[in-house]
Protein backbone atom coordinates (compact mmCIF):
# COMPACT_ATOMS: atom_id res chain seq x y z
CA UNK A 1 0.00 0.00 0.00
CA UNK A 2 1.40 3.54 -1.11
CA UNK A 3 1.22 5.90 2.36
CA UNK A 4 2.57 8.96 1.99
CA UNK A 5 2.56 10.10 6.00
CA UNK A 6 5.52 7.64 6.19
CA UNK A 7 8.16 10.26 7.33
CA UNK A 8 6.09 11.11 10.48
CA UNK A 9 7.88 9.21 12.80
CA UNK A 10 11.51 10.59 11.37
CA UNK A 11 11.28 13.80 10.73
CA UNK A 12 8.66 15.50 12.71
CA UNK A 13 10.47 18.14 14.53
CA UNK A 14 10.09 18.85 18.42
CA UNK A 15 8.20 21.60 17.67
CA UNK A 16 5.75 20.52 15.48
CA UNK A 17 5.25 17.19 17.74
CA UNK A 18 4.28 18.97 21.10
CA UNK A 19 2.09 21.20 18.70
CA UNK A 20 0.44 17.80 18.03
CA UNK A 21 0.58 16.54 21.68
CA UNK A 22 -1.50 20.55 22.61
CA UNK A 23 -2.89 22.37 19.64
CA UNK A 24 -1.87 25.82 19.70
CA UNK A 25 -1.74 28.78 18.26
CA UNK A 26 -3.04 32.44 17.70
CA UNK A 27 -5.19 31.18 14.31
CA UNK A 28 -9.12 31.95 13.67
CA UNK A 29 -9.99 29.09 14.56
CA UNK A 30 -7.06 26.77 16.11
CA UNK A 31 -7.24 24.90 19.00
CA UNK A 32 -8.40 21.15 19.47
CA UNK A 33 -6.89 18.52 21.86
CA UNK A 34 -4.24 17.34 19.01
CA UNK A 35 -3.61 14.22 20.88
CA UNK A 36 -6.59 12.22 19.67
CA UNK A 37 -6.02 10.23 16.02
CA UNK A 38 -9.22 8.54 17.02
CA UNK A 39 -10.96 11.45 15.99
CA UNK A 40 -10.29 11.12 12.41
CA UNK A 41 -13.42 9.94 10.22
CA UNK A 42 -12.45 7.44 7.55
CA UNK A 43 -13.90 7.56 3.72
CA UNK A 44 -12.89 4.49 1.72
CA UNK A 45 -11.67 1.32 3.01
CA UNK A 46 -7.70 1.68 3.80
CA UNK A 47 -7.26 -2.10 4.01
CA UNK A 48 -8.23 -2.44 0.52
CA UNK A 49 -7.17 0.76 -1.31
CA UNK A 50 -3.68 1.21 -2.82
CA UNK A 51 -3.37 5.02 -1.23
CA UNK A 52 -4.19 6.52 1.63
CA UNK A 53 -4.31 10.03 2.65
CA UNK A 54 -4.78 11.67 6.00
CA UNK A 55 -6.60 15.80 6.00
CA UNK A 56 -6.76 17.61 8.31
CA UNK A 57 -8.57 21.13 9.18
CA UNK A 58 -9.23 22.91 12.46
CA UNK A 59 -12.81 23.07 11.97
CA UNK A 60 -15.76 20.40 13.85
CA UNK A 61 -16.74 17.13 12.62
CA UNK A 62 -18.82 17.52 9.70
CA UNK A 63 -20.54 14.83 7.11
CA UNK A 64 -21.47 15.81 3.67
CA UNK A 65 -24.14 17.01 4.30
CA UNK A 66 -24.25 19.18 7.22
CA UNK A 67 -21.55 21.44 9.43
CA UNK A 68 -19.55 23.80 8.97
CA UNK A 69 -18.70 24.39 4.98
CA UNK A 70 -15.06 23.77 5.29
CA UNK A 71 -15.54 20.76 7.11
CA UNK A 72 -17.91 19.63 4.70
CA UNK A 73 -15.98 20.55 1.86
CA UNK A 74 -13.45 17.91 3.11
CA UNK A 75 -15.60 15.02 3.09
CA UNK A 76 -17.33 15.93 -0.05
CA UNK A 77 -14.20 15.52 -1.41
CA UNK A 78 -12.77 12.39 -0.07
CA UNK A 79 -16.19 11.10 -0.87
CA UNK A 80 -16.55 11.60 -4.51
CA UNK A 81 -12.72 10.85 -5.50
CA UNK A 82 -12.80 7.57 -2.86
CA UNK A 83 -15.89 6.74 -5.22
CA UNK A 84 -14.55 8.13 -8.45
CA UNK A 85 -11.65 6.05 -8.04
CA UNK A 86 -13.22 2.92 -6.82
CA UNK A 87 -11.92 2.64 -3.65
CA UNK A 88 -8.20 2.64 -4.50
CA UNK A 89 -8.05 6.02 -2.52
CA UNK A 90 -8.99 6.48 1.18
CA UNK A 91 -8.75 8.94 3.54
CA UNK A 92 -8.46 9.85 7.20
CA UNK A 93 -10.07 13.08 8.04
CA UNK A 94 -8.75 15.09 11.11
CA UNK A 95 -10.88 17.66 12.12
CA UNK A 96 -11.01 20.32 15.17
CA UNK A 97 -7.10 20.28 15.43
CA UNK A 98 -6.86 16.58 16.69
CA UNK A 99 -4.13 15.52 14.63
CA UNK A 100 -1.99 18.74 13.96
CA UNK A 101 -2.35 22.12 15.66
CA UNK A 102 -3.84 24.91 12.74
CA UNK A 103 -0.38 26.87 12.50
CA UNK A 104 1.74 23.79 12.55
CA UNK A 105 -0.49 22.02 9.36
CA UNK A 106 1.86 23.68 6.83
CA UNK A 107 5.18 22.20 8.45
CA UNK A 108 3.64 18.61 8.34
CA UNK A 109 2.50 18.97 4.94
CA UNK A 110 6.33 19.57 3.86
CA UNK A 111 7.77 16.93 6.42
CA UNK A 112 5.34 14.29 4.99
CA UNK A 113 3.53 13.63 8.07
CA UNK A 114 0.41 15.44 6.35
CA UNK A 115 -0.99 14.88 3.06
CA UNK A 116 -3.71 17.57 2.40
CA UNK A 117 -5.49 20.75 4.53
CA UNK A 118 -8.15 23.13 4.31
CA UNK A 119 -5.77 25.67 5.34
CA UNK A 120 -5.51 29.35 5.55
CA UNK A 121 -2.61 30.42 3.81
CA UNK A 122 -1.74 33.48 6.22
CA UNK A 123 -0.82 31.10 8.98
CA UNK A 124 2.25 29.95 6.47
CA UNK A 125 2.81 33.66 6.55
CA UNK A 126 6.03 33.53 8.59
CA UNK A 127 7.28 31.41 5.98
CA UNK A 128 6.08 32.43 3.01
CA UNK A 129 5.54 36.28 3.67
CA UNK A 130 3.74 35.98 0.03
CA UNK A 131 0.80 34.65 1.65
CA UNK A 132 0.02 37.18 3.51
CA UNK A 133 -1.53 39.00 0.50
CA UNK A 134 -4.81 36.30 0.88
CA UNK A 135 -5.55 38.09 4.48
CA UNK A 136 -5.01 41.66 3.69
CA UNK A 137 -7.26 44.39 5.03
CA UNK A 138 -9.89 46.11 3.22
CA UNK A 139 -8.15 44.56 -0.49
CA UNK A 140 -11.28 42.39 -1.19
CA UNK A 141 -14.88 43.78 0.48
CA UNK A 142 -17.34 40.60 -1.46
CA UNK A 143 -17.56 37.58 -2.76
CA UNK A 144 -17.52 38.81 -5.89
CA UNK A 145 -14.24 39.98 -5.56
CA UNK A 146 -12.81 36.70 -3.48
CA UNK A 147 -13.91 34.72 -6.38
CA UNK A 148 -12.28 36.83 -9.32
CA UNK A 149 -9.14 35.61 -7.54
CA UNK A 150 -9.24 32.06 -9.15
CA UNK A 151 -9.44 33.25 -12.55
CA UNK A 152 -6.99 36.43 -12.17
CA UNK A 153 -3.59 36.58 -12.64
CA UNK A 154 -3.24 37.47 -8.93
CA UNK A 155 -4.95 33.60 -8.20
CA UNK A 156 -2.48 32.70 -10.44
CA UNK A 157 0.65 33.90 -8.96
CA UNK A 158 -0.85 32.50 -6.02
CA UNK A 159 -0.65 29.12 -6.68
CA UNK A 160 3.08 29.18 -8.93
CA UNK A 161 3.80 30.45 -4.72
CA UNK A 162 2.26 27.61 -3.16
CA UNK A 163 3.94 25.26 -5.75
CA UNK A 164 7.12 26.20 -6.79
CA UNK A 165 8.51 28.93 -4.75
CA UNK A 166 7.44 27.62 -1.39
CA UNK A 167 10.14 25.53 0.57
CA UNK A 168 11.15 22.61 -0.45
CA UNK A 169 7.82 20.72 -1.84
CA UNK A 170 5.28 23.09 -1.47
CA UNK A 171 1.56 22.35 -1.94
CA UNK A 172 -1.09 22.00 -4.64
CA UNK A 173 -4.59 24.58 -4.03
CA UNK A 174 -6.96 22.20 -5.25
CA UNK A 175 -10.32 24.52 -4.28
CA UNK A 176 -10.16 27.70 -3.35
CA UNK A 177 -12.54 28.76 -0.33
CA UNK A 178 -12.47 32.62 0.72
CA UNK A 179 -14.23 33.32 4.03
CA UNK A 180 -15.81 36.41 4.88
CA UNK A 181 -15.57 37.62 8.35
CA UNK A 182 -17.88 40.25 11.08
CA UNK A 183 -17.77 42.36 13.29
CA UNK A 184 -19.68 41.28 16.78
CA UNK A 185 -19.39 43.79 19.64
CA UNK A 186 -20.85 43.61 22.95
CA UNK A 187 -22.19 47.44 22.69
CA UNK A 188 -23.14 49.41 20.09
CA UNK A 189 -22.39 48.37 16.21
CA UNK A 190 -18.91 48.95 14.75
CA UNK A 191 -19.09 50.11 11.22
CA UNK A 192 -16.66 52.66 10.97
CA UNK A 193 -12.96 53.19 12.09
CA UNK A 194 -14.07 55.85 14.67
CA UNK A 195 -16.28 53.08 16.61
CA UNK A 196 -12.87 51.25 17.71
CA UNK A 197 -11.68 54.27 19.65
CA UNK A 198 -10.56 52.41 23.07
CA UNK A 199 -12.17 49.11 22.17
CA UNK A 200 -10.48 45.93 23.04
CA UNK A 201 -10.99 43.60 20.18
CA UNK A 202 -10.18 40.23 18.93
CA UNK A 203 -8.82 40.67 15.23
CA UNK A 204 -7.25 37.45 12.95
CA UNK A 205 -4.11 38.55 10.44
CA UNK A 206 -1.33 41.22 11.57
CA UNK A 207 -2.49 43.50 9.20
CA UNK A 208 -6.11 43.40 10.06
CA UNK A 209 -4.39 44.23 13.64
CA UNK A 210 -2.16 46.90 12.46
CA UNK A 211 -5.22 48.77 10.75
CA UNK A 212 -7.35 48.46 14.15
CA UNK A 213 -4.99 49.49 16.19
CA UNK A 214 -4.19 52.98 13.75
CA UNK A 215 -7.66 53.26 14.52
CA UNK A 216 -7.33 53.31 17.66
CA UNK A 217 -8.44 49.97 19.20
CA UNK A 218 -6.34 47.38 21.54
CA UNK A 219 -5.95 44.16 20.13
CA UNK A 220 -5.76 40.93 21.89
CA UNK A 221 -4.81 37.65 20.41
CA UNK A 222 -6.44 34.06 20.93
CA UNK A 223 -7.96 31.78 19.04
CA UNK A 224 -11.75 31.96 17.88
CA UNK A 225 -12.30 29.29 20.12
CA UNK A 226 -11.32 31.25 22.84
CA UNK A 227 -13.84 34.62 22.30
CA UNK A 228 -17.17 33.32 24.09
CA UNK A 229 -15.12 33.12 27.58
CA UNK A 230 -13.03 36.17 26.60
CA UNK A 231 -16.41 38.03 26.28
CA UNK A 232 -17.89 36.58 28.89
CA UNK A 233 -15.35 37.69 31.33
CA UNK A 234 -14.80 40.96 29.89
CA UNK A 235 -11.60 40.40 27.95
CA UNK A 236 -12.67 41.54 24.92
CA UNK A 237 -15.68 44.06 24.10
CA UNK A 238 -15.39 43.05 20.32
CA UNK A 239 -13.94 40.49 17.72
CA UNK A 240 -13.60 39.60 14.39
CA UNK A 241 -13.74 36.30 13.01
CA UNK A 242 -15.25 34.48 10.28
CA UNK A 243 -18.91 33.92 10.04
CA UNK A 244 -18.94 30.74 10.26
CA UNK A 245 -16.84 31.01 13.72
CA UNK A 246 -19.20 32.93 15.34
CA UNK A 247 -22.15 30.69 14.64
CA UNK A 248 -20.11 27.59 15.35
CA UNK A 249 -19.14 28.93 18.96
CA UNK A 250 -22.25 30.61 20.16
CA UNK A 251 -20.99 34.16 20.05
CA UNK A 252 -24.67 35.49 20.08
CA UNK A 253 -25.02 34.75 23.31
CA UNK A 254 -22.33 37.09 24.88
CA UNK A 255 -22.17 39.82 21.63
CA UNK A 256 -25.73 42.96 21.59
CA UNK A 257 -24.44 43.66 18.29
CA UNK A 258 -23.43 42.29 14.79
CA UNK A 259 -21.73 43.70 11.56
CA UNK A 260 -22.40 41.64 8.83
CA UNK A 261 -20.38 41.13 5.71
CA UNK A 262 -23.66 40.93 3.57
CA UNK A 263 -22.65 44.44 1.67
CA UNK A 264 -18.81 44.77 2.81
CA UNK A 265 -16.41 43.56 4.83
CA UNK A 266 -13.25 44.71 5.51
CA UNK A 267 -11.76 40.86 7.04
CA UNK A 268 -11.84 38.35 4.08
CA UNK A 269 -9.52 35.03 4.53
CA UNK A 270 -8.08 32.61 1.44
CA UNK A 271 -8.66 28.61 3.17
CA UNK A 272 -7.94 26.56 0.25
CA UNK A 273 -8.53 23.02 -0.16
CA UNK A 274 -4.52 21.76 -0.82
CA UNK A 275 -2.60 18.69 -1.39
CA UNK A 276 1.00 18.54 -0.47
CA UNK A 277 3.15 18.36 -3.41
CA UNK A 278 5.30 15.81 -2.14
CA UNK A 279 1.70 13.67 -1.80
CA UNK A 280 0.47 14.82 -4.95
CA UNK A 281 3.56 13.75 -7.40
CA UNK A 282 3.21 9.95 -5.99
CA UNK A 283 -0.53 9.91 -7.27
CA UNK A 284 -0.18 8.17 -10.71
CA UNK A 285 -1.65 10.32 -13.75
CA UNK A 286 -5.39 9.29 -13.76
CA UNK A 287 -5.24 9.56 -9.74
CA UNK A 288 -4.62 13.37 -10.36
CA UNK A 289 -6.98 13.87 -12.61
CA UNK A 290 -9.71 12.29 -10.58
CA UNK A 291 -8.70 14.94 -7.57
CA UNK A 292 -8.34 17.98 -10.67
CA UNK A 293 -12.31 16.85 -12.00
CA UNK A 294 -13.55 16.47 -8.36
CA UNK A 295 -11.62 19.84 -7.14
CA UNK A 296 -13.62 21.67 -10.30
CA UNK A 297 -16.85 20.42 -9.56
CA UNK A 298 -16.88 21.27 -5.72
CA UNK A 299 -15.49 25.04 -6.93
CA UNK A 300 -18.78 26.34 -7.53
CA UNK A 301 -20.29 25.02 -4.46
CA UNK A 302 -17.33 25.90 -1.95
CA UNK A 303 -18.40 29.22 -3.52
CA UNK A 304 -21.80 29.02 -2.79
CA UNK A 305 -21.58 27.76 0.46
CA UNK A 306 -19.16 30.29 1.79
CA UNK A 307 -21.88 32.92 0.59
CA UNK A 308 -24.74 30.99 1.83
CA UNK A 309 -23.08 30.79 5.51
CA UNK A 310 -22.59 34.29 5.92
CA UNK A 311 -26.77 34.40 5.01
CA UNK A 312 -27.29 31.96 7.21
CA UNK A 313 -25.49 33.38 10.02
CA UNK A 314 -27.02 36.76 9.51
CA UNK A 315 -30.47 35.29 9.76
CA UNK A 316 -29.70 33.48 13.28
CA UNK A 317 -28.55 36.63 14.83
CA UNK A 318 -31.49 38.46 13.67
CA UNK A 319 -33.58 35.52 15.27
CA UNK A 320 -31.98 36.00 18.81
CA UNK A 321 -32.58 39.57 18.72
CA UNK A 322 -29.10 41.08 18.05
CA UNK A 323 -29.08 44.12 16.75
CA UNK A 324 -27.70 43.58 13.13
CA UNK A 325 -26.16 46.01 10.42
CA UNK A 326 -24.66 45.91 7.59
CA UNK A 327 -21.31 48.28 6.69
CA UNK A 328 -22.07 50.36 3.61
CA UNK A 329 -20.10 51.52 1.02
CA UNK A 330 -18.89 55.19 2.48
CA UNK A 331 -17.83 53.13 5.29
CA UNK A 332 -15.87 50.64 3.22
CA UNK A 333 -13.70 53.46 1.86
CA UNK A 334 -13.01 55.10 5.57
CA UNK A 335 -11.44 51.34 6.41
CA UNK A 336 -10.00 51.08 2.58
CA UNK A 337 -7.97 54.60 3.30
CA UNK A 338 -6.78 53.09 6.62
CA UNK A 339 -5.83 50.06 5.25
CA UNK A 340 -3.71 50.81 2.26
CA UNK A 341 -0.46 52.23 4.21
CA UNK A 342 -0.89 49.40 5.73
CA UNK A 343 -0.31 47.14 2.50
CA UNK A 344 2.26 49.35 0.75
CA UNK A 345 4.23 48.46 3.86
CA UNK A 346 3.65 44.66 3.30
CA UNK A 347 4.46 44.95 -0.24
CA UNK A 348 7.71 47.40 0.36
CA UNK A 349 9.31 44.57 2.88
CA UNK A 350 8.09 41.36 1.25
CA UNK A 351 9.65 39.49 -1.78
CA UNK A 352 7.14 39.80 -4.77
CA UNK A 353 4.81 42.20 -2.26
CA UNK A 354 4.97 45.01 -4.90
CA UNK A 355 3.97 42.65 -7.93
CA UNK A 356 1.42 40.67 -5.78
CA UNK A 357 -0.10 44.10 -4.55
CA UNK A 358 -0.85 45.46 -8.02
CA UNK A 359 -2.27 42.64 -9.46
CA UNK A 360 -4.68 42.06 -6.39
CA UNK A 361 -5.36 45.78 -7.08
CA UNK A 362 -6.80 44.88 -9.86
CA UNK A 363 -9.10 42.96 -9.27
CA UNK A 364 -10.43 45.27 -6.21
CA UNK A 365 -10.91 48.32 -8.86
CA UNK A 366 -12.39 45.90 -11.73
CA UNK A 367 -15.26 44.02 -9.95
Amino acid sequence: MKKFNRKFLTAIPISLFFSVMVGCGLSEDSGGSGDAEGEASSVGDSSEASVELKISHQWPQATTEEGDFRSVLAEKFAQQVQEKSDGEIAFSIYPSSSLVGAREQYDAMLNGSLDMSVFPLDYAGGKVPEFGITLMPALIRNHEQAQAWETSEIGQRIEEIAEEIAEENGMKILVWVWNAGAIGNSGDPIVRPEDVEDVTMRAAGARVEEMLRDAGASITSMASSEMYSAFQTGVLDAGITSNSSFASYNLQEQISSFTTSSENTFWFMGEPLVISMDAWEQLSEEQQQIFEETAEELQPWAYEASEEDDERVTELFKEEGLEVVDMSDEAYNEWLELAEPVWEEWAKNTDNGEELLELAKDVLEEN
